[in-house]
């Protein structure tokens, strides 16, 4: 599988989950493991460019397929992706354990929907979970990163 654009091969068990792949083979630990169910939204990874969870997926069914993780969203200097920039910009975390999730989860939404309502960013991000927030500044990262987005503030 090739990874943040980085191939990777390797021999697992049939039964090892993405999420346990990502992070204890390869080392990337910002995709987060909270409820293990595909509930919380923590684990969200894109595969060829579609938000999924890592946890409710194996590993070897990753063979030849495209995995970004949060590691691979800023550029490689460190400057933050737009979406990254306006959740930082509206303060839309606090403790940052579902951070990830919300950030791949917008990658692709803002993706397909560039110019989002109030209400479909809410069913959007209505399948990651925050312990922290009232989701109100949440809401407002996408906005501005949506806005960012058309702007030209880059992908």
């Amino acid at each position: 599988m090739t990874v943040n654009g980085r191939l990777y091969q390797r021999e697992v068990e049939p039964r090892l989950l993405l999420s346990d792949f990502l992070r204890h083979h390869l080392r990337l630990t910002g995709t987060h493991v909270g409820c293990e169910h595909g509930v919380c939204g923590a684990c969200t990874v894109l595969v060829d460019g579609l938000a999924v969870r890592a946890c409710l997926l194996f590993a070897v069914q990753m063979a030849g397929r495209d995995v970004r993780t949060i590691e691979g969203v800023a550029q490689p200097d460190g400057t933050f992706h737009p979406i990254q920039e306006a959740m930082r910009e509206r303060h839309s975390f606090q403790c940052g354990f579902c951070t990830p999730g919300f950030v791949m989860t917008s990658l692709e939404f803002l993706r397909d929907n560039p110019e989002p309502t109030d209400a479909e960013i809410r069913e959007a991000m209505s399948g990651n979970l925050c312990r922290c927030t009232g989701y109100a500044s949440i809401l407002a990262g996408v906005k501005l990163a949506a806005e960012k987005l058309r702007d030209g503030a880059g992908a």
